[in-house]
């Protein structure tokens, strides 16, 4: 069984289609890519997955279970884990702080007072900084990292609740090619690691076809093409939303080749 199957997945908003009837599955372990063109659907699509928006029609089903009528926080206690475009994390807070806050939060325990919460899972929050390459900035004030670790503190965040799947909205969004190779082979590690499956929104072809399993392509609201990345580079249905007829995908600068 899948552990993520959508089925006519659609929402309209006023007499507009934003998406129509759209079908796809995810595999535990698998990094799938929803990529197309500036209003295709793809962030409805995102945020139906993730209950910030209530689907018109269709299935949404995490191992079976139906997401769709669930709030975010529901969705969350399920094992869905999210990052955002823009990184957030609480400021104010050291790095380890913003990871304990998110375990607390999973425990699904209640603190009046930071005070008495600032020890409660430190080993853990640790443990999970480690894992992403932070544990030494582990008691520095969040507001004076650098964009890409912050963005790793907020993948961190994330796995707090363990997930079974991680959406990733636009996750290399304002990083140099660098920091982009370095977040997406460290979330291609943990999804091998821990088995858990990852659909991310991406605007930047290189990194879909660097570190995507599969690739799903959205237009006007409906699913055009479906396939390994390199299928998807030369889709002659995908070259022609992207570019317009007769033109193809130039080939990008890797940002293996550019880390």
């Amino acid at each position: 069984m899948s552990l993520l199957k959508v089925s006519g997945l659609g929402k309209s908003f006023g007499g507009v289609k934003a998406v129509d009837g759209i079908d796809f599955e995810l595999q535990a372990g698998e990094l799938l890519a929803l990529i197309g063109p500036n209003g295709a659907g793809k962030s409805t699509t995102f945020n139906m997955v993730n209950g910030q928006l209530r689907a018109d029609a269709g299935s949404i089903r995490l191992e079976g279970v139906e997401l769709v009528g669930l709030r975010p926080r529901e969705i969350w206690r399920l094992g869905v884990g999210r990052t955002f475009q823009i990184a957030e994390t609480f400021a104010s807070l050291t790095v380890v702080e913003n990871v304990q806050m998110a375990l607390i939060s999973a425990d699904q325990r209640l603190y009046s007072m930071w005070r008495r919460a600032a020890d409660h899972k430190r080993s853990e929050a640790l443990a999970l900084l480690d894992q992403v390459g932070m544990a030494a900035q582990a008691d520095r004030p969040c507001s004076v990292l650098a964009y890409g670790d912050v963005k790793r503190v907020e993948l961190a965040v994330a796995m707090a609740n363990r997930p079974k799947l991680l959406l990733m909205d636009e996750p290399t969004a304002g990083m140099a090619p660098k920091e982009r190779n370095e977040l997406m082979a460290l979330t291609k590690r943990l999804v091998v690691e821990r088995g858990m499956a990852v659909l991310f929104t991406e605007h930047s072809m290189d990194v879909v076809f660097a570190y995507a399993d599969r690739t799903i392509v959205l237009a006007r609201g409906r699913l055009i093409a479906e396939g390994r990345p390199h299928e998807i580079r030369d889709h002659p249905k995908v070259q022609e939303v992207y570019f317009g007829s007769g033109k193809t995908f130039e080939k990008e600068t890797s940002i293996k080749e550019a880390a």
